[in-house]
This record gives C-alpha cells, structure tokens and sequence, in this order.
C-alpha cells in the first residue's frame, strides 16, 4: 500500500515525510480544493524531501474549466515544476458538459513529458466516469484521484470498487476524499486500491492575541464550489475614468 499526503504547506509536507507517507501532493489553499503552490514551497520541499513531490497545478479554486490564459499559466507551473525537478504534477481539465477536455489534458502531458502525472478529483465531476476513465487510458495518464463521484471515497466505494476491475492494469485508481485512519483498511479490502490519498489534517489555532473584530480577513459569501472571481474590466474602467475626469 502507498500512501500520498495533501501537503499545503512545507511544513505539513516535513510532517509527513516524518511519519513515513509514500509522496506527498504539494498544495495551497487545501480549503479551497487545493490550488498550485508557490515557487517557494516548491523549491523548499524539493530541497528538504527524499521522497516524491508531486505538485498539484490549478490556478484557482471553482471549475476546472480554464481559459486559455490560465491554461498558459498551468504550462508555464507545470515548465517550471520539470526546471526545478519535481516529480510530478496533477492536473485536471474538464469540458463544460462534464467530459475531459482532451485537448488541454494532452498538452498538459506534453509539458509534463518524463514527469508522474495524476488526473485529480475534476475526475468526480465527469457525467460519465467509466467513459472518462476510457479516455484516461487512451490518452495514457497513470493515474486517477477519485472518491467515486461521491463527497468521500466511504461513500463512493462501490464505484471505485468498479473502476479498479474496469481500469486492470492500464491505470492506477487512488481512493482520496474522507480516508482516514478508522476507514483505510475497510476500502483497501473492499477495493483491492493500492494506493490511497489522504490530507490527515488537523486544525491549528491561531496565537494571535490581538483581533480587530470590525474587520473579517475572509468574505465567506466569495467562495464557491463551482463559481470563482475574477477582475472585471469595465469597473475598473470606471473607475479609472472617474478619477482621470476628475474636476
């Protein structure tokens, strides 16, 4: 059995280094589902573990729908990912109708050429997964993060129990979404898995002594499953314009 962390942090990534883990998925905003981490946590982790790095490369939480300048951002993180010798990357790339968007996925593999690739849990978003797990294949990705469609991998079980015997050996399925210490040995029987993705996160309280209490550091109302924010030229427009004909 191996085991990957979701480290968002090169603290949390020396952590389960420390403790043994198999890789570690290197991310940032674990709250939001991850997004790519800094060139800094990169470098850090890279320099400081023996183990595999794999870094997750997604510009942004929400969809996994990209425009093509975020789509050369994710080239330009996964280049750089090669240049400094991570291991691998983790991509996902999806079609608005819920199918993987081949195009993006093969250049992504292109860039990524020589590296471990992991289509992550955009995969549980797909209207089809065993149409999808097919085009995985065919495209030649080695390995699929999933919990089975469903909130967690205890939940989806019966569903990665059926992509296991459908993927053979053309692709490694990894249960990740709720596994934890009480549940890992139950999926691993059921599912046959071989490797299986977990965060084993706790939370840490802050030891900040003072807090301006009329102010929030984050507007809850701002994150959203599927939507994201973006700059928006023609207020900013106006605002330029209001401040250029000023009197």
């Amino acid at each position: 059995m191996k085991i990957e962390i979701a480290a968002n942090s090169f603290e949390s990534a020396l952590i389960a280094d420390k403790a043994g883990v198999d890789r570690i998925e290197l991310c940032a905003n674990l709250e939001l589902g991850g997004t790519t981490p800094t060139p800094g946590q990169l470098i850090c982790v890279k320099d400081n573990l023996n183990i595999p790095v794999n870094a997750l490369i997604r510009p942004r939480g929400g969809d996994f729908i990209y425009s093509e300048l975020e789509f050369k951002e994710i080239l330009e993180s996964i280049r750089f990912c090669k240049q400094i010798g991570i291991n691998g990357v983790v991509i996902g790339f999806l079609t608005i109708d819920g199918k993987v968007d081949l195009d993006k996925t093969l250049k992504a593999m292109e860039q990524a050429k020589g590296m471990d690739i992991t289509f992550h849990r955009a995969f549980d978003q797909c209207m089809n997964q065993e149409k999808c797990l097919e085009d995985l294949i065919t495209l030649g990705i080695p390995r699929v993060l999933t919990s089975g469609g469903q909130n967690s991998a205890p939940e989806g079980i019966k569903k990665i129990n059926k992509l296991i015997e459908l993927a053979g050996d053309d692709i490694i399925i990894m249960p990740g979404g709720g596994v934890n210490e009480n549940n890992i040995l139950d999926i691993e029987t059921y599912t046959g898995a071989k490797e299986f993705h977990m965060s084993g996160k706790s939370e840490i309280k802050s030891p900040v002594e003072y807090r301006n209490k009329a102010l929030e550091l984050i507007n809850k109302d701002d994150i959203h499953e599927y939507n994201y924010l973006r700059s928006n030229y023609e207020k900013i427009l106006r605002i330029m314009d209001r401040i250029n004909n000023r009197k």
